[in-house]
């Protein structure tokens, strides 16, 4: 199938801020669904609220744009009725670790087949420019005017923490890349985090003077490094990007199958 098959072209031109970074992860995630040869019929995407949760809306997929911070929890019961379907879900900042963050670690926990996909541009952008638990100290917003003080969480670390069996992390100026890891992503069978660097010029560029778009890529190509790399080695303030984690364990749908075959014993 075409690229263009598996969007839904009647609900463009979308509605994202011009150099908003969700658009081009948009792109990587198609691109990776075309290069695996997936049928639309195989996917479900499950959404929250916020700006990554628009996506359900333009692919051309069995797709729900639920709660926020709940689309772990419906794309867990999806893939428990359905365990057959290929099941993702795309969050932001809130969605995944905020209001959602429970549902983040328990997905993790159970290790259920599910690709969590963050799009991590460290600010609540819909809502009007609040601070966020990716944010981090020292970043300006609507609710922080004087900056923040809160320490942000590590997706990469708090995923390997909790239980994924795939952790990845990479940005939307390194497209391609992130093409690659969401196919590994979509691939695994198991919990798979991928967490995408996202710009939000409206908000946080503006507030924390980080420039336009194009300034704000230049700083995911400038302020990251690939894992093993010389760069990271010799500069470890760097941003790592690359696959961090990549294990076999149970599997939660086939372990449930198991018990199921149990009781039906008797």
């Amino acid at each position: 199938m075409a690229v263009k098959d598996y969007l839904r072209e009647r609900y463009f031109p979308h509605m994202w801020c011009p150099g908003c970074g969700h658009g081009t992860i948009l792109n990587s995630l198609i691109r990776a669904i075309e290069d695996l040869g997936l049928d639309k019929s195989e996917i479900v995407m499950t959404s929250g609220i916020g700006c990554s949760a628009r996506i359900s809306g333009y692919v051309d997929f069995h797709s729900l744009h639920t709660l926020h911070g709940r689309a772990l929890a419906f794309a867990t019961g999806v893939k428990l009725s359905r365990p057959e379907l290929k099941v993702i879900v795309p969050m932001g900042d809130g969605d995944a670790l905020a209001i959602g963050g429970n549902h983040f670690i328990h997905a993790a926990r159970r290790n259920i087949d599910i690709t969590a996909v963050v799009m991590n541009n460290r600010i609540y952008g819909m809502t009007g420019g609040q601070f966020s638990p990716l944010s981090g100290a020292g970043v300006k917003a609507t609710t922080a005017p004087y900056k923040t003080i809160d320490s942000n969480f590590d997706v990469v670390e708090l995923a390997k923490a909790a239980g994924a069996t795939f952790v990845a992390r990479s940005t939307a100026y390194h497209a391609q890349e992130a093409t690659g890891y969401l196919k590994k992503a979509i691939e695994h069978k198991g919990f798979s985090v991928v967490e995408i660097l996202s710009q939000c010029p409206t908000h946080y560029g503006r507030k924390n003077k980080e420039g336009d778009a194009v300034s704000m890529l230049e700083l995911h190509k400038t302020n990251t490094a690939k894992l093993g790399s010389k760069a990271l080695e010799n500069n470890p303030e760097l941003i790592a990007r690359g696959v961090f984690l990549d294990v076999d364990r149970p599997e939660y749908c086939q372990e449930y199958d198991k018990i199921i075959e149990q009781a039906s014993k008797g």
